[in-house]
């Protein structure tokens, strides 16, 4: 039973809302990036260089950690974004249009992106539970490798929404909206309590079956609720963070989010040791509550490692790596002594208060 309601609760809650998610917010980073490279000049040359060094983490990760990489696909579409950046904000919001229709109509198209059957995919799901869960390293990697083919549809028809919402992203500080967050409150809140109960409402619709009478456009519509989730979800997110309270507990998390990339590729090392056979083996052999549990528990070192580096460094560790091959120069690493010592008195002054 408690295996049951977590799974209903990722697959309704949490499944693809926070690759979505990110998605926004990596739209945003774009924009932002670009605006201060503007100012040095070369700004297309620079973030072109950015996105490169992404798509080479990326398939390193893809290749040879874990095969359910989304810095590839964050790289490929990033570069197709670019051209946006100087257009006029009408266009990118026409682009976001165009791009999230695409995604909301590819059910109802025939297009030519293979799908395997259902009963394909269970065959492949016991191979997977023998070669992840008993498999040697050389023998997880074979597996991986050999499923590539069955994740690049899922990435193809997941594209036009990541565009999209890059675009969207790039509209939202485009328009000014995260430059004076706390003249939006009420808009945030709105927007925030709009977007979770309609995503929440067509998302139990379909769960329990009402869409399945509506033909294309009921199939149509989860992928739409996921969108409107997602925005939901970032809207009151942005809402919070400016409440007293909720705004404290949720700094806690700001040197998870700012180390973003290294804690990504770390997970997939973690995950990776923990549930495959070259580690303690567990892939198929736990129940969904249980590996809530240890996602819960490796999500909670990584923000007091996060805080922890943070207070020492200026960067994450790969975050540095990105940024010293962006650029071709070795970037400064450590946090000055007098500035470290001081944060950390502030911090112990905090905690006695």
């Amino acid at each position: 039973m408690p295996d049951r309601m977590v799974e209903m609760f990722v697959s309704m809650v949490l499944e693809m809302k926070a690759f979505a998610l990110f998605s926004i917010l990596f739209g945003i980073g774009l924009a932002v990036q670009y605006e201060r490279l503007s100012r040095r000049g070369q700004a297309y040359y620079w973030l072109s260089r950015r996105l490169l060094v992404l798509l080479a983490f990326g398939l390193l990760h893809l290749l040879f950690l874990w095969n359910g990489d989304i810095l590839t696909e964050y790289a490929i579409a990033g570069m197709l974004v670019l051209p946006f950046l100087i257009a006029p904000t009408g266009a990118i919001a026409a682009g976001f249009t165009c791009f999230l229709a695409l995604y909301l109509a590819m059910p109802m198209m025939s297009l030519p992106i293979p799908w395997p059957d259902t009963e394909a995919l269970q065959r492949h799901v016991a191979d997977a539970n023998i070669a992840y869960g008993t498999g040697g390293a050389l023998d997880v990697w074979r597996f991986s490798i050999h499923e590539l083919h069955l994740l690049l549809p899922l990435h193809l028809w997941v594209l036009p929404r990541t565009i999209a919402l890059f675009l969207l992203g790039m509209l939202t500080w485009r328009t000014g909206v995260m430059q004076r967050q706390e003249q939006h409150l009420r808009a945030f809140l709105v927007t925030g309590g709009i977007g979770v109960i309609v995503g929440a409402t067509i998302t139990v619709a379909g769960a329990v079956g009402v869409l399945s009478d509506w033909g294309a456009f009921g199939a149509a519509l989860p992928n739409l609720a996921t969108v409107v989730l997602a925005i939901g979800y970032g809207a009151l997110v942005l809402a919070l963070v400016q409440l007293p309270v909720a705004g404290q507990v949720l700094k806690v998390f700001a040197p998870l989010g700012r180390m973003a990339f290294s804690n990504y590729i770390m997970q997939s090392a973690i995950f990776g040791f923990i549930f495959f056979g070259y580690g303690l083996g567990y892939f198929g052999r736990l129940g969904a509550a249980h590996a809530l549990l240890i996602g819960i528990a490796v999500y909670s070192v990584q923000v007091l490692f996060s805080d922890w580096w943070l207070a020492r460094f200026r960067f994450g560790p790969l975050e540095w790596l990105w940024r010293t091959l962006m650029y071709g120069v070795k970037q400064p690493m450590r946090k000055p002594v007098i500035q470290s010592v001081l944060v950390n008195e502030i911090r112990l002054s905090m905690r006695d208060f």
